[in-house]
């Protein structure tokens, strides 16, 4: 049947033949979706055909109910035919795909694989074939497909670009959650117009009688399915049978009605194969035969099977079996008794005797009571699937355990169990429910314990809560004593975070540290060490530093080791120390494919990377935790990393990038009440206050820090904000207000061992002090160390060198203000080296703009691209570290080296190192 005739237009067509005709050049995806029957599997036919007599290769797979809750399953389908390639990728991703596949037994003490992983070695593997020839991915029935192969998908859709790939999806309308990917196609198909109508009717129907066609054209609403099958149910008369009499029956339920009707007819043991056809999770002719077989208990042959095939509900070849459409299936399975349909999933169970995974479901679906031994073989599916990489199916394997539980305590394991891996996934409506399923159930103290923490990972609202606090202690207390102090650490840390994000108090600060000290675990457990730094991050300082130079002088920490370590010398204000260890993190985390906390990480590195201004570190680390965090859904770490982005773009005087970017990030934070972010918002927005020279905006907006009345009070990023705070004000009553708030940081944070926090506490000290008192303040400023704080010292230098000037102490003034003004221009800080240059001429000497430096001409992922080509990867060990394919690369470095001014990958290194 021609696609004019199906669709009586020839947009639809049009948009697949333009995918098609794409791909050469660019990868696309398009999505079509649309009601049963409406031609989503046709279109499809079409667009396959097209591309194959194109020379493209072709790999199409369909999703299947009975399969969705097998890991990777519709992925198998679509690259099962590329096996033999799979060798060629780095072993790692083979190792995670082949796995995944179930083809490979795990090393012993192997990690986990990762979920993006596993994406990334599909992506590889396709990128070598369409290096070879144009690819195109044809999914039907996507709604049907296992999470895990959708959420590949989707990973692939957002990478879609350079490569020649296509992805083709259709599925049920409203059935699908989104890929995810903002720039996908979408195409819904609409019901055909009377005259296309018509046209199939002729085609499929020639001399029907008058009545009939009216009734038909008037029950199947334009649906191109229902043309064709409706006349086979109807009568001669064009009366419905009694069973689709009802006018009230939605068009699906009258298709399904039409397909059931035919069942009738069918002999006995034909109706019963259909039966195992549809409960079965795979079309392999053998195994629904013998799955048959034990239904009836007779030897059950293909000849079954043809009636079935006359009456057009399924096709066979020699290997598989599979029914003409979707809705054939559900008329199988809503024709059949309970107990029958039970039989055909224990009868499936029989035959999978040697698949452990597919019996343990299909004798799930075979049991209409609790059963302690099949929820057990899920704990193994789980278990398996988790193994695998798979944490969506093993989370729907321990939700469905959980009906089947007999006994209490194995219960609350498998809801613990599966609200973890929700967690991880960021499923939190399902994490909720499982939670409260678990609350009403008798829990042990370490149980009791779990459950908490995991209230505490999905939690929204991180405002200090007293009593949360105290639960969180004395639960930590009762877990240690119960034998897990490993756990009652994470709920303390967790305490601490809870400390950091809004001041609960020194006391309750100082308790939580306490219960923390008591615990058995050693003095550098990374954990401990974040306890110590987010709840006492002023008071336990120089603990804090003690322990981070220890443990970098041992080094041999893992990467989760150091991202929590990481982000403890954050909160402690620690940044010098801060970077080698996020930038270890990073590493291990890209490697292992765990992109959701590699994200957090990324974070912390940008805002360690503003305090030193190191753009060619910092700005690809800005864009790639706001595209990672945009992709795994983590909200409040896309608005940290766009304040980071805001104020990189203040330093560099980029002031509409900077207001547009923090206003994106405060109407996000407005939605979680977080005062950590409110707080760097108020220091972001004074920081664009000062590159902008208006000093009053600024001041108001860092003030909101040191005020305890206002939501962005912080009073442990104070020590970061006083510079800010010093620096903007300007009058009498402002320079009032500072100098107080200086004086609680000196009470508080006075001799803090933190360098930063000493550095930002003396320049406040020089900038606010009165003439007399201010030049002994700034010679105790300058005898800092300040060899990790180009800025700061540059900032103290102007404040010193404008200082001398104002005191008609000229001569004196040129040389810090020249210092200045080229330690500004070196570092790129263009707001400030402006400044140094006006005070330079009012201090009589001239001064030069400078011109841009090569990495300004870069975005951040083309910088972070050329760095990584400088330092002699191949385009394919960048898409490994970037989870991009290599040809995107190419096509990065294609754009990089015109703007470079160079022809050759030679010449990145020292050009770079030029700039």
């Amino acid at each position: 049947m021609s696609g004019t005739i199906l669709f009586g237009r020839d947009e639809e067509l049009g948009t697949v033949d333009e995918l098609v005709d794409r791909l050469p050049e660019c990868g696309s995806a398009l999505l079509i979706q649309g009601a049963p029957g409406i031609g989503k599997s046709c279109l499809l036919d079409h667009a396959a055909t097209r591309a194959r007599n194109s020379g493209f290769t072709v790999l199409r797979a369909s999703g299947v109910q009975a399969e969705t809750h097998l890991p990777f399953a519709g992925l198998h389908q679509l690259t099962h035919t590329m096996a033999d390639r799979v060798s060629r990728l780095p072993p790692t991703q083979a190792d995670a795909l082949l796995g995944a596949f179930g083809m490979t037994e795990p090393s012993p003490g192997a990690s986990v694989p990762q979920f993006f992983m596993i994406a990334l070695a599909t992506l590889s593997l396709l990128g070598e074939a369409a290096a070879e020839a144009p690819v195109l991915l044809v999914v039907d029935d996507a709604q049907w497909l296992d999470t895990p192969t959708l959420d590949v998908l989707g990973f692939i859709a957002r990478r879609l670009g350079a490569e020649p790939l296509g992805l083709l999806l259709a599925h049920r309308e409203g059935r699908m959650a989104s890929l995810g990917a903002p720039d996908i196609h979408e195409l819904h198909l609409k019901p055909l117009e009377p005259t296309a109508a018509d046209a199939l009717l002729d085609a499929r129907h020639p001399g029907l009688d008058p009545g009939v066609r009216r009734r038909v054209v008037e029950m199947s609403a334009g649906n191109p399915l229902a043309l064709s099958e409706l006349p086979v149910t109807l009568g001669a008369n064009g009366a419905p049978s009694e069973s689709m009499a009802s006018a009230a029956l939605p068009l699906t339920a009258k298709l399904e009605r039409a397909f059931a009707s035919r069942l009738a007819d069918l002999p006995s043991d034909t109706r019963h194969a259909l039966l195992v056809t549809a409960a079965a999770d795979d079309g392999a002719l053998t195994e629904v035969l013998a799955a048959a077989s034990v239904l009836t208990g007779t030897e059950m042959s293909v000849r079954s099977l043809e009636p079935a095939i006359a009456a057009g509900l399924v096709c066979a070849d020699g290997f598989r079996i599979g029914f003409t459409h979707p809705l054939v299936r559900s008329a199988v399975l809503g024709a059949a008794t309970l107990a029958d349909r039970l039989a055909a999933h224990g009868a499936l169970a029989d035959v999978f005797h040697a698949q452990p995974d597919r019996q343990a479901w299909h004798r799930a679906a075979a049991i209409g009571r609790p059963d302690e031994a099949v929820a057990r073989q899920l704990d193994q599916v789980a278990l398996r699937a988790r193994g695998r990489g798979a944490a969506a199916v093993a989370m729907t394997a321990w939700e469905r355990a959980t009906t089947l539980s007999e006994v209490p305590s194995g219960r609350a394991a498998r809801l613990l169990g599966a609200a973890e891996l929700g967690l991880e996934l960021g499923r939190t409506d399902r994490v909720s429910g499982l939670l409260q399923q678990a609350e009403q159930l008798e829990l042990g103290v370490l149980e009791r314990a779990r459950l908490l923490l995991l209230r505490e990972g999905l939690e929204v609202d991180v405002a200090t809560s007293t009593p949360r606090l105290h639960l969180l202690i004395t639960t930590a207390e009762r877990a240690c004593e119960a034998g897990d102090p490993g756990l009652a650490l994470r709920l303390l840390r967790t305490a601490a975070r809870r400390c950091w994000w809004s001041d609960p108090g020194r006391e309750l600060r100082e308790r939580v540290v306490a219960a923390a000290e008591r615990l058995p675990v050693p003095e550098l457990h990374p954990d401990l060490v974040y306890t110590l730094a987010a709840a006492t991050p002023v008071e336990r300082a120089a603990t804090v530093l003690e322990r981070l130079e220890r443990l970098e002088r041992q080094g041999g920490y893992d990467t989760l080791a150091a991202a929590t370590l990481g982000t403890a010398a954050t909160m402690a204000n620690a940044y010098d120390h801060a970077t080698g260890f996020l930038r270890h993190a990073a590493a291990g985390l890209r490697g292992q494919g765990r992109l959701g906390l590699l994200a957090q990480t990324l974070v912390s590195l940008a805002f360690s990377t503003v305090h030193t201004v190191d753009w060619e570190t910092g700005l690809p680390a800005v864009a790639e935790a706001m595209r990672l965090a945009e992709e795994n859904a983590q909200p409040r770490w896309l608005a940290a990393a766009r304040i980071a982005k805001a104020q990189f773009a203040a330093l560099h005087g980029d002031l509409d990038t900077a207001l547009d970017v923090i206003g994106e990030a405060e109407r996000q934070g407005l939605s979680v009440a977080n005062p950590s972010n409110l707080a760097f918002i108020q220091i972001t927005r004074g920081l664009i206050g000062l590159a902008a020279g208006n000093q009053a905006e600024a001041f108001h907006c860092v003030w909101r820090v040191f005020d305890p009345a206002d939501p962005a009070y912080h009073p442990f990023l104070q020590t970061i904000a006083i510079a800010e705070l010093a620096e903007a004000a300007t009058g009498d009553d402002q320079r009032a207000m500072a100098r107080a708030a200086l004086h609680q940081l000196d009470a508080s944070a006075g001799s803090s061992e933190a360098q930063l926090v000493r550095i930002n506490v003396g320049f406040a000290h020089a900038v606010l002090a009165d003439d007399e008192d201010a030049e002994e303040y700034f010679r105790s400023a300058l005898d800092l160390d300040m060899s990790h704080a180009p800025f700061a010292r540059a900032r103290l230098m102007l404040a010193h060198g404008a200082w001398l000037r104002r005191r008609r102490r000229v001569m004196e003034a040129r040389t810090p203000l020249r210092i200045a003004r080229e330690s500004f221009a070196a570092l790129g800080v263009e707001p400030w080296c402006e400044r140094a240059r006006q005070e330079l001429r009012s201090a009589g000497e001239g001064s030069k703009r400078q011109g841009r430096t090569d990495w300004d001409l870069l975005t951040p992922q083309e910088l972070q691209i050329a760095q990584l080509a400088a330092e002699g990867l191949s385009n394919k060990e960048i898409g490994q570290q970037l989870y991009l394919s290599p040809r995107t690369i190419g096509a990065h470095l294609y754009r990089i080296f015109p703007k470079l001014g160079i022809t050759s990958r030679g010449q990145l290194r020292d050009k770079l190192t030029a700039s």
